[in-house]
């Protein structure tokens, strides 16, 4: 494939046209569109409808330009790289991360970042989705317990764990025989929550107690969920990144911590892909954390 005619084609997607590609390239809007005429016969494929009015990308085009436009720009910054003998971070950083690290904690490390990296265009996306970095155009993605995956590379930046809570209000039983089951219980779920678990804890005292959460709420967002229970409406498992200044502060109580190994939180990368200078700052930056567990 012809790399030339690859970026020229990319300028024309994000600059809308072929005349803005042209006069933000300075060059001649018939040589881009030559050139974006001879990838298309190269790939057999119509990557742009041109019409009288607007220029539209085709499916493929669209495909194409999601794929490509990341590598273009991580070539680009290597050759700069080497050029210069002095890496700087620039260029757009597209970072997929779980809603409630992204609200709680990534958020700021992201306004710090933009202000030690003014040259970088941080884009945060806030979600609870798998996402693939290379289909979805992500130079990072944020996992909880993230399974192995030999395409994907990266760092462990945070332990957490997970804490039963619940307001002052909502009152446990002081004593629980051991063979008389779960303890019931008052309880706001995710709605990704399985149906029947029961909450195994450590309490404070190293005492074991297992309890059956009763629904009263599902939410489909642990923030929701977190906001429910500061309202009084039961007990829930959430992690203790989440609820920790509301325990400190007195305003939510910790029944106990979920038993079993601490919750990993996982930066990743495409292995395959170059880890770009800004992608390699992003990470250090991370690093910077507080350890949870």
């Amino acid at each position: 494939m012809d790399l030339v005619a690859l970026s020229d084609f990319n300028a024309v997607a994000i600059h809308g046209g072929f005349g803005p590609a042209g006069r933000a390239l300075d060059r001649p809007k018939a040589t881009l569109s030559r050139r974006v005429t001879e990838l298309e016969d190269q790939l057999g494929v119509r990557l742009i409808e041109r019409g009288s009015r607007r220029m539209r990308l085709t499916e493929d085009g669209i495909a194409l330009h999601e794929r490509t436009r990341g590598l273009l720009a991580e070539l680009e910054e290597a050759g700069e790289a080497v050029a210069s003998r002095a890496p700087v971070a620039r260029g757009r950083l597209r970072i997929s991360a779980p809603v409630v690290f992204a609200h709680v904690l990534l958020c700021r490390i992201a306004a710090r970042f933009a202000r030690a990296y003014p040259q970088v265009e941080v884009e945060i996306v806030a979600e609870d989705r798998v996402v693939d970095p290379v289909e979805d155009g992500y130079d990072l993605v944020i996992r909880v317990d993230p399974p192995r995956d030999e395409l994907l590379a990266g760092r462990r930046i945070l332990d957490d764990e997970r804490w039963l809570v619940a307001t002052p209000t909502v009152s446990i039983p002081e004593t629980h025989k051991q063979d008389a089951g779960p303890l019931p219980v008052p309880a706001v779920l995710s709605a990704a929550a399985p149906a029947g678990a029961v909450w195994n804890v450590w309490t404070e005292s190293r005492d074991t107690m297992t309890f059956e959460p009763m629904p009263v709420l599902r939410l489909s967002s642990l923030l929701m969920v977190r906001e429910a229970v500061l309202a009084g409406a039961g007990s829930a498992m959430l992690p203790r990144l989440l609820v920790e200044e509301d325990v400190m502060a007195g305003r939510l109580v910790c029944w106990g911590k979920e038993m079993g190994a601490p919750v990993e939180i996982w930066a990743l990368y495409h292995s395959r892909r170059l880890l770009s200078v800004k992608v390699r700052a992003f990470l250090d930056a991370l690093q910077d954390l507080p350890p949870r567990a």
